[in-house]
C-alpha cells in the first residue's frame, strides 16, 4: 500500500508529514533544510511508495499570493521533474504555522520547546496533511 506525503517547504526549511499506508492517520515525519529536500525524497521513495504529494501553497485571505507562493511554486516545478510520476496537489495552508504553535501548547511544551522552528514546520506539514484526508473523507 501507498502513503501520502505533505510538505511545508519554505525558504530555509520544509516540514515533512506522511500517511499510514491505509492513509487513516498523518503522523509528523521530519524537517530538512530545503535544499536538502530532493535527494531526501529520493532517499525516502526508495524505501516507502508514495502515491500523492500534498504541498501548502500560502495564500493571503483574498487569494492573492504572499512573498512565500512563488517559492513554493518554484518548489513544485522541482519536484514534478525529479518525480514525473507522482502527482502534486496544491492545498491552500493558511494559518497552519500558528495552528501548529497552538497544537504545542494544547500538547503541554515547555516554552523553549515551542521555539524550535523545526517542530512547527513538522507540525504544521501534519495539520495540512489531516486536513486533506478530513477533505476527501
Amino acid at each position: 500500500m501507498s502513503r501520502i506525503l505533505a510538505l511545508d517547504y519554505g525558504a530555509k526549511r520544509t516540514g515533512i508529514a506522511v500517511t499510514d499506508p491505509l492513509k487513516i492517520i498523518a503522523t509528523g515525519l521530519t524537517t530538512i533544510n530545503s535544499a536538502d529536500l530532493i535527494p531526501f525524497l529520493k532517499n525516502y521513495f526508495v524505501a516507502e511508495k508514495v502515491e500523492l504529494i500534498i504541498i501548502g501553497l500560502p495564500v493571503n485571505w483574498d487569494e492573492s499570493d504572499t512573498h512565500g507562493t512563488a517559492l513554493v511554486k518554484k518548489a513544485i516545478v522541482a519536484l514534478n521533474k525529479a518525480f514525473p510520476l507522482i502527482p502534486i496537489k496544491e492545498v491552500d495552508e493558511r494559518y497552519t504555522s500558528k495552528m501548529a504553535k497552538q497544537a504545542m501548547i494544547d500538547m503541554g511544551l515547555k516554552k523553549k520547546d515551542r521555539r524550535d522552528k523545526k517542530l512547527v514546520d513538522e507540525i504544521a506539514a501534519t495539520i495540512i496533511l489531516q486536513e486533506y484526508l478530513q477533505s476527501i473523507s
